[in-house]
């Protein structure tokens, strides 16, 4: 009786664990794509300057958000997919599972933390040397838009990052719970720790 409530605590805990790490992929991908159209925003400065066209890409920890998150939610599906169809139970998978439960909260925090960084502060030097913020006062113009996409897209990342290191939380909790090292529903291992030992000690 404890060992089936063991079990089924750990298949509740894999199941939780496998829709944050969907919802975590989501957010992942979400963020990458609107920082990606974060772009073609004309910013009218108030020297007489030419306007100058900001994007995404004239922002280097901008740039690494979006390849960070596409990355981590290509790894992040990895998981899943380890996770749902190989059981964890595969070789292969208990090798891969701690490595991208490092490697994707770790991609997903650290370009979080570069976005808030440059989001803090975005702005360029105009031609007459003064610096320009592009979200605030007259030269903000038509940036408003390419500046609430660029937070957002922030914090998309930064969720993501939360959601992804709880899921990995609960993996780990169930696992632990189960004997089951890789934290996904191993049918093979339940069925060979106790399982079979347990039937044979009582026949009669």
């Amino acid at each position: 009786m404890h060992e089936e409530e063991k079990k089924k605590e750990s298949k509740t805990a894999t199941a939780i664990s496998i829709a944050g790490r969907i919802a975590g992929m989501g957010l992942a991908v979400a963020a990458a794509v609107l920082m990606s159209t974060a772009s073609q925003c004309t910013v009218y400065t108030a020297y007489g300057a030419r306007p100058r066209t900001v994007t995404y890409s004239s922002f280097p920890p901008f740039v690494y958000l979006v390849g960070a998150a596409a990355i981590a939610a290509f790894l992040e599906a990895i998981a899943i997919f380890l996770c749902v169809w190989k059981k964890g139970g595969d070789k292969k998978a208990k090798i891969l599972m701690p490595l991208l439960a490092a490697a994707v909260p770790a991609l997903l925090f650290s370009a979080a933390g570069a976005g808030f960084a440059a989001a803090n502060d975005m702005s360029y030097c105009s031609a007459y040397g003064q610096r320009v913020s592009i979200c605030a006062g007259s030269a903000a113009g038509g940036s408003s838009n390419f500046c609430s996409q660029v937070h957002i897209a922030v914090y998309l990342a930064l969720a993501a990052a939360v959601v992804v290191s709880v899921a990995e939380v609960v993996r780990a909790l169930g696992g632990s719970g189960s004997g089951d090292g890789g934290g996904c529903d191993s049918d093979s291992s339940s069925s060979s720790e106790g399982g079979c030992d347990h039937g044979c000690h009582h026949k009669h």
